[in-house]
């Protein structure tokens, strides 16, 4: 079985972000693997044991993004591949991993439900309907109740629904489909040696042009009103 997991490269979580001429300032900001992407690996690595697997990553980006890439082969991809290219937008992204997908054709493509950057969630849908095959998210469980059947979980509206499809088929995955991986010593080491392969991206007609970028506005400080003043409090209403 051919598993491929696409990631992302994104600001921690955590970081501050700051813009400079309406483009992210990267300075000191610590990149890391999209968390709902790891969700989708680590579904990946537990698959890799229990079906016999081999695990191919994949991102769309540039150099910078090698590192998260060493590091999905730490957690036990067994090789990465890099599409050179800035990731523009979601159907400029969908396209790049369509076409690899044809090309060396997978039995079952995770990736997140959405990257903590764009907040899209659209890329999965759009994989899916360029490849012909079904997509589902946000896949919350997934397990294998066939040689290519797999019984799915996801979120909807009020509620959860439970599908039953066969393989091949898109899934953005979110928790708690499996538990996140942290690299051990050993995975650092080996990753070291497993192939990581740059390839080019195909020319695909701009569709989106992004105008700018900017942060929510700043919330205004806070006012503190005595119990003696509540018609004051009321007219703030």
């Amino acid at each position: 079985m051919k598993i491929l997991v696409c990631i992302s490269h994104v600001p921690d979580t955590t970081t501050k972000i700051k813009f400079v001429n309406d483009k992210l300032d990267t300075n000191g900001v610590q990149f890391i693997i999209g968390p709902y992407d790891d969700y989708a690996l680590s579904k990946a690595v537990d698959l890799k044991s229990e079906k016999n697997a081999t695990v191919t990553v994949l991102n769309v980006g540039k150099p910078e993004t090698e590192p998260t890439l060493r590091k999905a082969l730490a957690i036990g991809a067994d090789e990465a591949i890099r599409i050179d290219a800035d990731p523009i937008d979601a159907y400029f992204v969908a396209v790049q991993i369509a076409e690899f997908a044809k090309q060396n054709q997978y039995d079952l493509i995770l990736m997140g439900r959405e990257s903590v950057d764009f907040n899209g969630g659209l890329v999965h849908g759009f994989v899916g309907e360029m490849l012909g095959i079904p997509s589902l998210s946000p896949c919350m469980s997934l397990e294998f109740v066939g040689e290519r059947t797999v019984r799915a979980t996801r979120e909807i509206e009020g509620g959860k629904e439970t599908l039953e499809l066969e393989l091949p088929f898109v899934a953005g995955c979110q928790e708690p489909i499996a538990e996140w991986k942290i690299p051990n010593m050993r995975g650092i080491m080996t990753a070291k040696n497993k192939p990581l392969k740059v390839i080019s991206a195909i020319s695909v007609e701009n569709v989106l042009v992004h105008r700018n970028f900017s942060l929510v506005p700043e919330r205004s400080a806070c006012k503190m009103i005595s119990v003696e003043e509540l018609a004051e409090l009321i007219k703030k209403f």
